[in-house]
């Protein structure tokens, strides 16, 4: 529940003045607004500030304001197999029920404050959970070599490094010596 005085003018509070109270009014809005700070997930996010596309629908019920709407950002992060830089978009859709009174609400319910509705928290959590925790920059990517570090998309299909199993490796100069031995 949210008890704190909103600012009219930040750009994820939206006024509700045109609906009123009365049951059944509706608009709708596609605002453009920027994305706030903090937005990410371990090696991905939205980056501050970028442009999310909203598309909302304002409507009034008994008990407040229902908002339903999809919004759309750009993501940057890396690859979690080859570190890669990557870039996407993402799109999200939330609902949120808005109450007049604390009475009517329950403990996390969303309050308004006078006419007023921050958007803000219910775009971050849509976004948060739909964020992938481990994202690729192809389901295909075959990640770091696990000797060298090198990324295998770039090494390509031979990249090998010569391993010698470290139970065998004292027998290794022996077999150097015999091949030695038979060439003089």
């Amino acid at each position: 529940m949210s008890l704190r005085s909103l600012d009219p003018r930040a750009p994820w509070v939206i006024s509700t003045h045109d609906l009123g109270r009365r049951p059944g009014s509706m608009r709708t809005l596609a605002p453009t607004l920027p994305a706030p700070v903090d937005l990410a997930v371990g090696m991905i996010g939205v980056p501050k500030d970028a442009d999310v596309e909203l598309d909302i629908r304002l409507e009034a019920v008994m008990e407040g304001v229902l908002v339903t709407g999809t919004a759309q950002a750009p993501l940057t992060g890396e690859c979690s197999r080859c570190l890669a830089p990557l870039t996407s978009e993402i799109e999200v859709d939330f609902q949120e029920l808005y109450f007049y009174s604390a009475e009517d609400a329950g403990e996390d319910d969303l309050l308004l404050d006078g006419e007023l509705l921050d958007l803000e928290p219910v775009f971050r959590d849509a976004v948060v959970l739909a964020l992938p925790l481990s994202p690729v920059c192809g389901e295909d990517c075959p990640g770091l070599c696990a000797e060298c570090g090198v990324r295998l998309a770039e090494a390509g299909p031979d990249h090998r490094h010569e391993t010698a199993d470290p139970r065998w490796a004292a027998l290794q100069g022996l077999v150097v010596e015999q091949e030695d031995d038979q060439e003089g």
